[in-house]
């Protein structure tokens, strides 16, 4: 769910897509699809009332508003989700910053067939083993979002921060007249996009899910112990951290309080600016910590690379 995201309908249909593809769908009709997609917008707008910037929600969402209130039924809800939900989303589901993407999950059969074929490349997720993750990944840069926006203040006023307590990223308001710490979501399941199930620096299968023997590992990419040596980075940023296998963080030849060889830094930029091209408020949140072009990020990690090289001289690692 990358772009410029300007509704929480994409994240609705990425569900619903995703439940489909369990039940081994091929075609699903309009009315098919109308209750997973309803359903996961009836969810998230019963916590977060803002699912889109315009300040006018439209018929749909009223719907949603009114179908938890009770005050419509179900039958009501889908014939208007029907009616009114699907106008723009199916279309725009592919386009990625303006860019339509090659590999397509449907065919839009609306006008022949009333409803979407589903394509091999979907099929070919499912079978995948990052396609256990995708539910938890999904819902938790609904919830960045979401939150972003119901805060309704300047993405510039708003900065996400790791809580190593609890695993877990809070949004922060740090607007001069309040400041407020909002807990979002798990750590593991917004930082996994990128990395698609697998360890940063092995490339090992990872698991977002917390009753999976691949369990991941947030990991410091220049690690936690830095604190304690006065080194002027926020050690915690969303810039600084990755996940990965055990093995690689805390196995017996593990990268542990290591700095990793100088070839993960240049991912690690990678990973950075694929945030930033993504959705707010991880977007703003690194471009704040990090730097407002490519050129000054790039030397950001370079500088905080080489303090912590001088802190740490021979603690280089790289993995088996």
């Amino acid at each position: 769910m990358r772009g410029a995201n300007v509704a929480s309908y994409k994240f609705a249909l990425g569900e619903a897509l995703i439940h489909l593809a369990e039940q081994g769908k091929s075609f699903v009709t309009i009315e098919e699809l109308a209750a997973p997609f309803s359903d996961a917008i009836c969810r998230h707008i019963s916590k977060v009332e803002k699912q889109i910037t315009n300040p006018n929600p439209g018929k749909f969402l009223r719907a949603c508003k009114d179908y938890n209130s009770s005050t419509i039924n179900e039958a009501e809800l889908l014939d208007i989700t029907v009616g009114y939900a699907f106008g723009d989303v199916i279309d725009r589901f592919h386009t990625v910053n303006r860019v339509e993407m090659e590999k397509r999950f449907y065919i839009d059969e609306r006008k022949t067939k009333k409803g979407l074929t589903i394509t091999d490349e979907m099929f070919s997720l499912k079978e995948g083993f990052q396609f256990e993750n995708l539910p938890q990944e999904l819902e938790a840069r609904w919830r960045l979002v979401e939150t972003a926006w119901s805060l309704n203040i300047s993405p510039h006023l708003l900065e996400v921060e790791y809580d190593d307590s609890l695993e877990d990223l809070n949004i922060n308001q740090l607007d001069k007249d309040d400041f407020r710490r909002i807990s979002v979501t798990s750590c593991r399941d917004a930082l996994n996009g990128y990395q698609r199930g697998e360890c940063f620096y092995c490339d090992h299968k990872i698991s977002v899910k917390s009753n999976s023997g691949y369990f991941a590992d947030v990991d410091h990419f220049l690690p936690h112990s830095l604190k304690n040596h006065n080194f002027g980075y926020n050690i915690n940023g969303v810039w600084n951290l990755v996940l990965s296998c055990k093995d690689c963080n805390r196995g017996v030849k593990g990268k542990a309080a290591k700095i990793p060889d100088k070839k993960f830094l240049y991912k690690l930029n990678g990973r950075n600016d694929w945030f930033i091209s993504s959705h707010r408020p991880l977007r703003e949140t690194i471009i704040k910590q990090t730097g407002t072009t490519v050129q000054k990020r790039k030397q950001f990690l370079s500088d905080a690379f080489n303090d912590a090289i001088e802190i740490f001289p021979y603690s280089q690692w790289h993995p088996n």
